[in-house]
């Protein structure tokens, strides 16, 4: 009998030890949701090289033990292939899905996950957004089963009204977006925050434009001159940026300063050039010339690739579920998720927090300028010879906003 005891209690040993360290070895399949088609697929491209890379990268060395391996799916930008690309996701057994292009195609993520996850009890399946920055995604349709590895729109307005309070030379603004969610919510913000702290700031212009539809900003850019402004505020990303700042250089609107979220993504450096020196500006957590490991990275990724490292926010993500799951012990979603929760780990950017009340990371925030590289920036965009050197950083308070997010949690 004693010996049937003691043989009963080292198998309980053994099982809990193997549950403990599951995921040695294990490989965690992270399905990637965004466009690889259309006007914005050199985006699309760019970044599912920089999650196909990191994780390469982090497969050297993790804390937790797992492989991660990406699988790429065009979701042709929309929310409607999303959907189809989620499932096919699913059947390739994947248990996480990461996405960042657009927030009709997240919130589609986002409505298939809660139903997903209610009705199958242990095959759960979590998203990481990595760029989809309209605030309503963690507020009023937040979920358990999304996290937010950018800032959202209303944060980094924070930051960039908060820097254009002490510009007296911003007068006349404009503001030009893209025609969904992330766009009215740029025109949105800008126009509140701006009224609370530079009341004197004239609003000449509000348009918004097709997504990804539009090849020439050409009359845009003529309504801007016309309007007498002297700053352009623009959430545009990709194709619509690009084309945009490319429309300013060729009307020789050179007297106008742009406000941007996205100046960094694929296409915009070519666009500005050394025409848009001194007069662009990007609000974002990172720029191409921060110390240490990321810097090793931005440079093995360019000599890889011949291309930039600018979704930095994939690092985000890979430090944080390796952080997790070491924690957790195990890759299961399901027992990852309240682990997430709260959690404070070290990205490129100092430690950060994955707000626990509407799972939306807090991280300091930077206002860059485009500048001609230099001995203390030396790293160039889109070997322009120019980059963006950072004038000012912000500590995560600073641009952290309230959520009115109600956790709908497992029970």
């Amino acid at each position: 009998m004693k010996l049937a005891i003691r043989t009963v209690a080292a198998s309980v040993l053994l099982a809990c030890a193997g549950t403990a360290f599951a995921q040695q070895g294990e490989t965690v399949k992270i399905a990637w949701l965004d466009p690889l088609s259309g006007l914005m697929a050199a985006v699309g491209t760019n970044q599912l090289k920089s999650w196909q890379f990191l994780a390469e990268e982090f497969n050297k060395k993790n804390s937790s033990g797992v492989k991660f391996e990406i699988i790429g799916i065009d979701n042709k930008l929309s929310p409607q292939e999303t959907t189809s690309a989620l499932r096919s996701a699913m059947d390739q057994g994947a248990r996480y899905v990461v996405q960042g292009n657009g927030s009709g195609p997240a919130l589609a993520i986002i409505d298939a996950l809660d139903k997903h996850n209610a009705r199958n009890k242990g095959k759960e399946v979590l998203y990481l957004n990595y760029a989809a920055v309209d605030p309503d995604l963690t507020n009023s349709k937040c979920s358990y089963w999304h996290f937010r590895l950018d800032a959202d729109t209303s944060m980094k307005m924070e930051a960039m009204t908060t820097f254009m309070k002490d510009h007296p030379e911003v007068k006349k603004v404009y503001l030009i977006n893209q025609n969904y969610a992330h766009g009215h919510q740029v025109s949105k913000y800008a126009k509140e925050m701006l009224k609370r702290k530079r009341p004197d700031v004239e609003i000449v212009g509000d348009d918004f434009a097709p997504l990804a539809q539009v090849r020439d900003f050409a009359p845009y850019i003529a309504k801007i001159k016309q309007s007498g402004a002297d700053t352009v505020i623009t959430g545009n990303w990709g194709s619509d940026l690009a084309l945009l700042i490319k429309a300013a250089n060729d009307a020789g609107l050179s007297n106008v300063s742009f406000y941007t979220y996205y100046g960094g993504v694929t296409g915009a450096p070519t666009a500005m050039g050394a025409g848009a020196a001194g007069r662009v500006y990007m609000v974002s957590y990172g720029h191409n010339n921060l110390p240490g490991e990321i810097n090793r990275l931005v440079l093995d990724f360019k000599k890889k690739f011949d291309d930039d490292l600018y979704a930095l926010a994939v690092y985000h993500g890979l430090a944080m579920l390796d952080t997790a799951f070491a924690k957790a012990k195990t890759t299961e979603p399901a027992k990852v998720a309240p682990v997430l929760e709260g959690l404070k780990f070290n990205s490129f950017n100092g430690e950060v927090e994955m707000r626990k009340t509407d799972h939306q990371l807090q991280q300091g925030l930077f206002v860059t300028r485009w500048e001609k590289t230099d001995a203390k920036h030396p790293n160039d965009a889109e070997n322009t010879g120019h980059t963006f050197v950072p004038v000012k950083y912000y500590e995560p308070y600073v641009s952290s906003t309230p959520t009115s997010c109600q956790m709908k949690r497992p029970s």
